[in-house]
Order: C-alpha cells, then sequence, then structure tokens
C-alpha cells in the first residue's frame, strides 16, 4: 500500500483500482456454496481530486470493470500446485483457496455487473490523495447483508454511509421516501444509534417512519444492520402535527423499550421530546425531537 508520501496529492487510476481489488477482497460474504463479492462501488474522493479526475472517471469505470471481471477469474482459477500465492494477490482469501477443486466455492456476483460511482467529499473527511470506498453486495443494500468500507491511507473510514448510488451521502442513513413532507428538506427528529456498521445518525423527514432490519419484502425507513432478535419491521414513528407530538408504537416479537419501559405490542404511546428506545435490547435509539 502507497504510504502517505507517495499517496498525498498523487490519486491516480491506478491506484483506485487497485484500492477497488482490495476493498473486494475484504468485502467478500461466504454461503454454503459461493462466495458473494461487492459489485456495488461509492467512491469519496477530495474535493480537488475529484476536479483533476472529472475528465477520465468514465475511463477509470471501463478499467474498474475489466481489472474486477479479471479478478473473479482468479479467485475462481484452480489453485497452482506450487506454494506462492502471496505473489498473486490471492494470499489473503482463507483456506478456501487451499482446497482441492471439487471442494472449492465459486466466486461471484448478485449484480449483472460491477458499477461505480464517485463523489467529491463534501464533509472534510478524505484527505488529498485518498480514496474511500464504500462497497454493496447487491443493487439494494440489506441489513447484514453489505461488503465493507476502506481507505487508502492509514485512517478509520468516516464519511458515513453510502447510499447505494444515489449518492445520498452525509454521516446519515436517510430514506428517500418522503410522503408526508414532498419537500423533503425539514427535518423534524433525529435519532442516533450504532449498528453492526458502526455509529450512525438518522434524520426523520416525514411524518411517519418504520424501524427494523428490512428484507423479505418488508420496507423500512431505517433499516438496522444487526441481528434476527429485531424484527424485519420492528416499530414505527409518528409525527402527531395537530396535537404536536410524537407517538411509537411496537410492532416486533421480541419487544420495544421507552425509556426502559416495555412497551405492549401494537399500542401506540406518546414519545417525549427526548427518549431512549430499547430495540429488542440489542440496539438503542436516542430519539430528539426538533424545535
Amino acid at each position: 500500500m502507497p504510504n502517505v508520501g507517495e499517496a498525498q496529492g498523487r490519486i491516480s487510476g491506478r491506484i483506485i483500482i487497485e484500492q477497488l481489488i482490495r476493498n473486494v477482497e475484504l468485502g467478500q460474504f461466504e454461503m454454503g456454496y459461493s462466495i458473494l463479492v461487492p459489485c456495488i462501488f461509492s467512491l469519496y474522493l477530495h474535493p480537488d481530486d475529484y476536479a483533476r479526475l472529472s475528465g477520465v472517471l468514465d475511463l477509470i469505470r471501463e478499467d474498474a470493470r475489466k481489472a474486477l471481471a479479471g479478478r473473479l477469474e482468479q479467485l475462481n482459477a484452480k489453485p497452482p500446485s506450487s506454494p506462492g500465492l502471496g505473489s498473486l494477490g490471492l494470499g489473503s482469501l482463507g483456506l478456501g483457496a487451499l482446497r482441492g477443486s471439487k471442494d472449492r466455492k465459486l466466486y461471484k456476483i448478485a449484480c449483472k455487473d460491477f458499477a461505480f460511482e464517485f463523489f467529491p467529499d463534501s464533509e472534510g473527511a478524505v484527505p488529498l490523495g485518498d480514496v474511500e470506498i464504500h462497497s454493496e453486495l447487491n443493487e439494494t443494500p440489506q441489513p447484514g447483508y453489505h461488503g465493507t468500507k476502506t481507505t487508502l491511507l492509514d485512517r478509520e473510514p468516516s464519511v458515513g454511509v453510502a447510499t447505494g448510488l444515489a449518492g445520498a451521502r452525509t454521516e446519515t442513513r436517510q430514506s428517500v421516501n418522503t410522503i408526508g413532507n414532498p419537500a423533503g428538506d425539514r427535518v423534524y427528529a433525529e435519532i442516533h444509534y450504532e449498528d453492526d456498521s458502526g455509529p450512525q445518525l438518522y434524520l426523520m423527514r416525514q411524518n411517519e417512519i418504520s424501524v427494523g432490519r428490512g428484507g423479505d419484502g418488508a420496507q423500512v425507513s431505517l433499516a438496522l444492520y444487526t441481528n434476527d432478535e429485531v424484527s424485519r419491521e420492528h416499530l414505527r414513528v409518528r409525527r402527531d402535527a395537530a396535537q404536536k407530538r410524537f407517538v411509537i408504537v411496537d410492532k416486533s416479537m421480541n419487544g420495544t423499550w421507552l425509556n426502559g419501559k416495555r412497551l405492549a405490542r401494537g399500542v401506540e404511546e406518546t414519545l417525549p421530546p427526548k427518549a431512549q428506545i430499547s430495540v429488542a435490547e440489542v440496539i438503542t435509539l436516542q430519539f430528539e425531537a426538533r424545535p
């Protein structure tokens, strides 16, 4: 990996593609008979680097697709009979790469093709010369089923959560659904929490939101990346504009607690302007209404 002195201010297409390959290797998802690798990538660059490379981003995308397709072929090739996997960049693939061809799992993608979107970092989180990559295993990110976040320089990824190719990225996980709030610009409340993907901030812009793991047809506004103790649709929060209050209702199997008190399932309760919501005693949501 290039050191800071080599990389700073000198990010190139070659380095970006190398980092995409690294992200693919780190973001694998093993299943019974195959291993998925990330196929959707959101890449964040320092604004100066983004401006400098903007004219060749389409070419970088084209070369990146070829490079990742080649890596897939390499991963699925029969391992060499002699040692030295490290020289091929395969040393980090684990024991699966050392099995006989009969037992080896197939590496594949869940998308039709690799997809890439570049964004200038607007939060001051990505240094000059760095690239921060957020990947997903499918076009529609699902809780507990996602790729990884990587950087070129030796730092923690810090530009928040990418929401696929929509580019709706701040340090928030926001719903694009603005039913009940067509303008989609006013924030009624904020919810701080930490799930398996790290600390998060969700901005409530609708009059009603659903919270849970999502998936299997359950569309939720706030998707929690966590275990199945949390229901696919676990709870709902509704803004009652007429009475100038918020209400919460539990819809789960394993319970929701409001400031330490378990809610009766299916019964609306008033949600205080500041409240602590325990989701199945797995994740705690810190709710705060905006004035």
